[in-house]
């Protein structure tokens, strides 16, 4: 008995939580910019040339205005810290890209103006790689990259 009541809990917790968020959302409490918008083509990119193209750039340029923090060495490739700032004036929006990974682009960040260039996050290696920050400011792209070795691979490994 107790195990159905609790399925039963679960059940109206979850449901009662979408609700409030339906419900805020349609109210206009909670913007719907608030979810993500999936650029598939960008998440599906192999390389840093594709991520960029399925951004809508052109092409890149080496900018030394971008900073990235992460381990020289990553000892689980699960949980790899990266940190990155972009000293470039009207930042727009900053990516990490994973060269080795299954699929490069790990993660993208939208830049509200006149918010601070500095994002950090966890990314997943399967494998020892480079490992790029990409800034779109002004309508170009900028990119700065820095080694990671993984000795516990993340991707299955």
């Amino acid at each position: 008995m107790q195990t159905m009541n609790r399925g039963r809990r679960q059940t109206l917790q979850s449901g009662g939580a979408f609700a409030i968020i339906a419900a805020a959302v349609s109210a206009g409490i909670l913007p719907a910019s608030a979810f993500a918008d999936w650029n598939k083509a960008a998440f599906d990119a192999k390389t840093v040339n594709d991520v960029v193209k399925a951004l809508g750039g052109s092409g890149i340029e080496k900018s030394a205005d971008i900073t990235i923090t992460a381990p020289d060495i990553a000892e689980n490739g699960a949980v790899v810290p990266v940190a990155v700032a972009s000293k470039i004036a009207g930042t727009q929006s900053i990516a990490i890209v994973v060269e080795k990974n299954p699929y490069a682009l790990a993660a993208q960040f939208d830049i509200p103006a006149g918010t601070e260039a500095n994002i950090g996050t966890r990314v997943k290696m399967g494998q020892s790689s480079n490992v790029h920050a990409v800034v779109k400011a002004g309508g170009k792209y900028f990119v700065a990259t820095k080694e990671v070795k993984v000795t516990l691979g993340g991707c299955g490994g």
